[in-house]
């Protein structure tokens, strides 16, 4: 906001457990609602009015960039950076880095390595209704019944071809969800043709 983002987005506090529950969806909204209508901060166009310490940051940032697009130009672009392992390398070092920084307290995480409390409150964790996974399966085999299945299977077979060839695709997955094929289905048409991605580890 200080920086003039011209859209902010709230994480819910569970999300890396599960679905948000109603309340910390809300808290999230809250915490927008609050930033833009009672902090005052959008009433001017450039809060910080040119800070120095902010435009240092700015420009350090801005240095490191550069250094990492030089970096990847002299290694014959995105796509060599990436097939020589460079890329991957540089993201496992910096999450490495990262981790030794919080476990040494080099970088502080309130909560974390700070700041402690004994013993963690559990967390509510959303928990979808049984029911929910049995209609929707329900659905699905009645689908199954109802649709064309023959046109169906010709759209899967016109997917297949065209994914061998370098042309876009969408136009053949448009056609097959136009006969109902599924996401499922799609998706397996395609793994036939291309396989599962399997990172690579570089050390």
């Amino acid at each position: 906001v200080l920086g003039g983002t011209q859209s902010l987005h709230t994480n819910s506090k569970d999300e890396a457990l599960g679905l948000p529950t109603e309340e910390s969806a809300r808290i999230a909204l809250r915490t927008q609602q609050i930033v833009a209508h009672e902090s005052g901060v959008t009433e001017t166009i450039d809060p910080l009015a040119g800070s120095y310490y902010v435009e240092a940051l700015t420009d350090q940032i801005e240095k490191k960039a550069q250094n990492y697009i030089d970096k990847i130009d002299k290694l014959g672009g995105v796509v060599a950076a990436i097939e020589s392992g460079y890329m991957q390398k540089e993201i496992q070092k910096s999450a490495y880095r990262y981790q030794k920084e919080v476990e040494n307290g080099e970088r502080v995480i309130i909560g974390v390595n700070k700041f402690r409390i004994g013993e963690e409150p559990e967390h509510e964790i959303l928990k979808v209704n049984q029911s929910v996974e049995r209609e929707q399966i329900k659905k699905l085999k009645r689908l199954k019944k109802q649709r064309d299945n023959r046109a169906v299977g010709t759209s899967l077979i016109n997917l297949k071809k065209s994914a061998t060839n370098p042309v876009n695709l969408m136009p053949f997955i448009i056609d097959a969800v136009k006969t109902y094929t599924t996401l499922g289905e799609i998706c397996d048409s395609l793994r036939e043709v291309y396989g599962e991605y399997r990172e690579r580890v570089f050390l």
